[in-house]
C-alpha cells in the first residue's frame, strides 16, 4: 500500500467519523471552510517541502509569507500600484527574501536550520520596523471577493483549486523537468550530483528561492480570506506555520534527509491535517489538546521518515 493511499483512507475514515458525530461538519458552509483552510495549509506544507527535497529546512516560511503579504499591502494602499502589480511585488520579495536564504546558506556552509531559524527573526523585525506594525485593510474587494467566491453548490473555494495547480506544477517540475531531476539528485547525494556536473550550489538557492515564492503565495492566499494584510497572520515571528509546514510534506512521504518527494502526498497530508484539526475544534475539544495532538502526530510522522529510510538503505543493501 503506498503512502498517498494510506493517506486518502484516513481522510475517508475521518470525513465519515466525523461527519457522524458533528452534524454540522459535512455542511457546505464548513466544507468551504474546510477546504479554504485545506489550501493555505497545503501551500505552506509544499513551500518546506521543496527546502526538505534538499535535505536542509527552512524556518523562515512564515516570516517570509507574511512579509511577501505586508508588500503586497503596502504597494497597492499606499504607493497607489494597481493590485496585479502588488501581487507580483510581494511575490517578487517572498522569492528574493528565499534566494537570500539560499545563498547564505551555501556561502556559509552552515545547514539551513540555523541559517533560517535566524532570518526568521530578522525578515519579521524588518517587516515590523519598515511597517510599523500596521495593517493594510483598505485592499480592492477583488481580494476578499475572490476568497469568498463559492462553487459546486457552496462548497467548494477557489483558494483550495489555486493549491491544485501548484501542486500539478511541482509534480510536472519533479516528474518531466531537468531543473527538478537537478533538485532531487542534489539533495539525495550532493557529492555524487556535483561529480556528474550539476551545480549543486545554485540548485539549493533555486530551491529556497522557490519556497519563498510559494510562501508568498499561501501569505497572499490568507490576505484573501482575511480581505486585509496582517502583521500577525502567521503568529509572532511566523511560528504559527511551522507544525503545518512540516506535517504535510513529512506525512505525505517526503524524506527529511532529502532527494526523495512527494507533491500528492504532501497535499493529502496537508488536508489531512486540516480536517483533524477541524474536526476535533466542531468536537469541542480544548485548542491546546488540539496543539498537543498536532505536536503527537509530527513526532509520529519523524518516526515514520526515519523507518522509511531505513526500509530504503536496506534495498540499496540487497
Amino acid at each position: 500500500m503506498t503512502n498517498e493511499f494510506g493517506l486518502i483512507v484516513l481522510i475517508a475514515v475521518f470525513i465519515a467519523a466525523f461527519g457522524l458525530l458533528t452534524p454540522g461538519f459535512l455542511s457546505p458552509f464548513n466544507l468551504f471552510t474546510l477546504g479554504r483552510t485545506a489550501a493555505i495549509n497545503v501551500m505552506i506544507g509544499l513551500s518546506m517541502m521543496v527546502v526538505i527535497v534538499t535535505g536542509g529546512l527552512n524556518l523562515a516560511v512564515g516570516a517570509i509569507g507574511v512579509s511577501a503579504a505586508m508588500a503586497c499591502g503596502w504597494l497597492i494602499q499606499d504607493a497607489g500600484l494597481p493590485w496585479p502589480l502588488g501581487i507580483l511585488g510581494g511575490l517578487a520579495l517572498g522569492a528574493a527574501l528565499g534566494f537570500v536564504n539560499g545563498w547564505t546558506v551555501v556561502r556559509s556552509g552552515l545547514h539551513s536550520f540555523i541559517i533560517t531559524l535566524a532570518s526568521m527573526s530578522i525578515f519579521f523585525g524588518l517587516m515590523i520596523f519598515l511597517t510599523r506594525g500596521e495593517s493594510y485593510r483598505e485592499l480592492p474587494a477583488v481580494f476578499s471577493g475572490f476568497g469568498r467566491l463559492k462553487f459546486l453548490g457552496n462548497t467548494l473555494s477557489p483558494l483550495l483549486l489555486v493549491a491544485v495547480v501548484v501542486a500539478l506544477l511541482l509534480v510536472m517540475l519533479y516528474r518531466f523537468t531537468v531543473t527538478g531531476r537537478e533538485m532531487l539528485a542534489a539533495g539525495a547525494k550532493p557529492e555524487a550530483a556535483a561529480l556528474s556536473g550539476i551545480r549543486v550550489d545554485r540548485v539549493f538557492i533555486a530551491c529556497h528561492a522557490l519556497s519563498g515564492l510559494l510562501a508568498g503565495i499561501a501569505a497572499l492566499m490568507l490576505v484573501a480570506r482575511n480581505g486585509a494584510a496582517l502583521p500577525s497572520m502567521a503568529g509572532q515571528l511566523g511560528q504559527d506555520w511551522l507544525l503545518p509546514a512540516f506535517l504535510g510534506p513529512v506525512l505525505g512521504g517526503t524524506l527529511l534527509s532529502g532527494g526523495r518527494v512527494s507533491v500528492v502526498g504532501t497535499f493529502l497530508g496537508a488536508f489531512l491535517v486540516t480536517l483533524l484539526t477541524s474536526g476535533l475544534l466542531l468536537l469541542q475539544v480544548g485548542e491546546f489538546w488540539v496543539q498537543a495532538f498536532l505536536g503527537l502526530l509530527l513526532l509520529l510522522a519523524v518516526l515514520m521518515d526515519m523507518a522509511r529510510r531505513s526500509v530504503l538503505a536496506r534495498r540499496r543493501m540487497v
